[in-house]
């Protein structure tokens, strides 16, 4: 009656002494006593290298029931695990530390794959573009540090899904990545370098992450009215184009504009302009910059974030006009329920940095007395 069966590595103190072969052997004694198995998770970061024809009778034992397979085992030969799973009822499938080679989209189908998350996997551009191919109801799909195989001088990787509701790229270092998706909701992206990224869809994208990313051309579409979440944070960002970008998201319910570097000096993004173009804004959050006697996310204006629910607001560098930052903000969000202050403290601070600090921690007290319906947490690294 067993239906899921994990094994890790991390998971096994008592085991740390045994060898690979015998590890082998306590999990093929695992699995053969199962007789209809719907999850197989083997993750094995510890373990130098299994045998590619135990693994393979693993797989071919399981692989007419399973629905979900985490597979993170080094093997040599490397096992083609799309050669043996596909045209079967997988609906979960994440690979780590594998190569895939020459995909065949018509033999090594996966009629059922909603899921797909490749981590250290070697791949070229063709084969991922045909592996999303041979998934036809694919939903979700995760990339993560991948190692594409370069044909050419410029890497470019072109994929195309109609399925496709959300998708997660980290640690990738790409001259063109474009994506064609008509069901895209959620778009993350964390950690890649990248020349250009585009996104072709009709308009459904919801959630936009972009997160310490090096892009010169970023395009997500003419038609993002349903936008409701975009969070930008450790990103150098040209406002005008990507506020040209979002401005219509009249939906748009979270904004998050974190360590922000504005790629011309002179920008500046003011409190009036979120509060006209985004009036269901419900979560704002903000790090607070000076730069040259010049305040980002300034206090222009007087129309009010009525519909603000939850604040944050953050600095890197502390100085004693932030305490009238964080007072005016509270002024233009009349209906605020709760307020979270991220700050820095270094190891070491001289006498002035602990006074500014200090007269920060009264300001804020005596601020709070005047809004006692806000919850108020702080949060310092």
């Amino acid at each position: 009656h067993l239906h899921t069966l994990a094994f890790n590595s991390n998971d096994l103190p008592p085991y740390r002494d045994i060898t690979p072969k015998q590890l082998e052997i306590l999990i093929t004694q695992t699995i053969f006593q199962t007789t209809g198995l719907q999850g197989l998770s083997i993750l094995m970061d510890d373990v130098d290298e299994f045998s590619a024809s135990t693994v393979i009778a693993w797989l071919m034992y399981t692989r007419e029931t399973l629905r979900r397979l985490f597979y993170n085992v080094r093997t040599s030969p490397n096992v083609n695990i799309l050669e043996i799973c596909g045209r079967q009822k997988l609906e979960t499938l994440a690979l780590a530390h594998n190569s895939i080679t020459g995909v065949e989209p018509n033999f090594q189908r996966f009629p059922c794959l909603k899921s797909l998350s490749l981590s250290h996997v070697s791949i070229s551009a063709l084969d991922l573009s045909l592996l999303l191919t041979a998934c036809p109801k694919l939903e979700s799909l995760e990339l993560v540090n991948l190692e594409i195989a370069m044909s050419d001088a410029q890497v470019t990787v072109e994929l195309s899904c109609p399925t496709l509701k959300s998708i997660y790229v980290e640690a990738i270092s790409l001259d063109k990545f474009m994506l064609e998706a008509d069901s895209i909701e959620r778009l993350h992206l964390r950690d890649c370098a990248l020349e250009l990224f585009e996104l072709i869809g009709i308009g459904t994208l919801k959630y936009f992450k972009i997160d310490d990313v090096s892009v010169i051309h970023l395009d997500i579409g003419e038609t993002i009215d349903n936008l409701e979440v975009v969070d930008v944070s450790n990103f150098t960002i040209i406002w005008p184009k990507f506020y040209q970008m979002i401005s219509r998201s009249s939906k748009l319910r979270k904004l998050r504009l974190w360590d922000v570097a504005f790629d011309d000096e002179d920008e500046v993004v003011d409190l009036e302009t979120i509060a006209v173009c985004f009036p269901r804004l419900k979560h704002l959050a903000l790090s607070y910059e000076l730069r040259d006697g010049v305040m980002h996310y300034g206090l222009q204006g007087s129309s009010n974030l009525e519909n603000v629910m939850v604040l944050e607001l953050g600095w890197t560098v502390i100085n004693d006009l932030f305490s009238h930052w964080v007072e005016e903000l509270l002024k233009r969000c009349p209906n605020l329920r709760k307020m979270i202050i991220f700050g820095s403290v270094s190891e070491v601070k001289s006498h002035e940095e602990c006074q500014i600090l200090a007269n920060f921690t009264s300001s804020i007290v005596q601020l709070m007395r005047k809004y006692m319906n806000v919850e108020v947490h702080f949060e310092f690294e």
